[in-house]
């Protein structure tokens, strides 16, 4: 008989007390057959204590390191503890539990290595801001020539990685936007990725994180950061 798969979801989460504990009741009971981890990152409200208190494991940060430290922090976490697969789970609530199910087969199922949940893949009415889709479409047409695999929504934060993955991100990952740079990445690496539809839900509670001069800063940020990615040397995991 096969082992069973060890599973951990990571809740990177920045003042998200309005949501974590629907998020984390959510995951419990679509997916209990996984463990769950919340990164804390240096929140001003009582995200973290919330969490604690449904007997959820919190990593808490003492600085606010953005999404991508927030991800690696879980990340290094489930190599060390050996995890088989490590799925990224926003603290929001836009992401469905349900399709953990889904995001992972690929995973067990093919030579993927990468999940990503798409939003663009089959549904295109997506409620997001005209500037905010032009820059998702813009870089994931970018990545798709980059690389050569088909992406179409390189910046959704629903995502599954396998030990290869986990082993690549758990030394490098991107600290601010962990969206296209990290994709390409781990195409240098050797990695392969795949996309499913995912449907995302509307923020309900809470603010996020992107205002205006971050969407500003996003894109040059990514350029530079890309033509930087592209002129190092890549170390193989596979």
């Amino acid at each position: 008989m096969n082992k069973p798969l060890k599973i951990l979801v990571i809740i990177p989460a920045y003042n998200e007390e309005k949501n974590i504990a629907e998020t984390i009741r959510e995951v419990q009971e679509k997916a209990p057959y996984v463990d769950i981890l919340v990164v804390d990152d240096a929140s001003q409200d009582k995200t973290g204590e919330m969490a604690r208190q449904l007997g959820v494991p919190v990593v808490s940060h003492d600085f606010n390191l953005r999404i991508g430290g927030a991800v690696q922090t879980g990340l290094k976490i489930a190599k060390m503890n050996r995890y088989d697969i490590a799925i990224q789970v926003d603290g929001d609530g836009q992401h469905d539990p349900a399709l953990i199910s889904e995001i992972i087969k690929p995973l067990v199922e093919s030579n993927s290595d990468i999940v990503i949940g798409s939003r663009y893949l089959k549904n295109e009415n997506v409620d997001v801001s005209f500037t905010r889709s032009l820059g998702i479409r813009f870089f994931s047409w970018l990545t798709t020539k980059i690389t050569g695999q088909r992406i179409t929504d390189c910046t959704s934060g629903f995502r599954a990685l396998n030990e290869h993955s986990i082993e690549l991100f758990a030394k490098e990952y991107p600290t601010d936007f962990p969206d296209a740079e990290a994709l390409i990445f781990a195409h240098r690496a050797g990695l392969e990725m795949t996309e499913i539809p995912v449907s995302i839900r509307s923020r309900e509670r809470g603010r996020s994180s992107l205002n205006s001069w971050r969407l500003l800063y996003y894109p040059i940020k990514e350029i530079i950061s890309i033509v930087m990615l592209l002129t190092k040397k890549q170390r193989q995991i596979k």
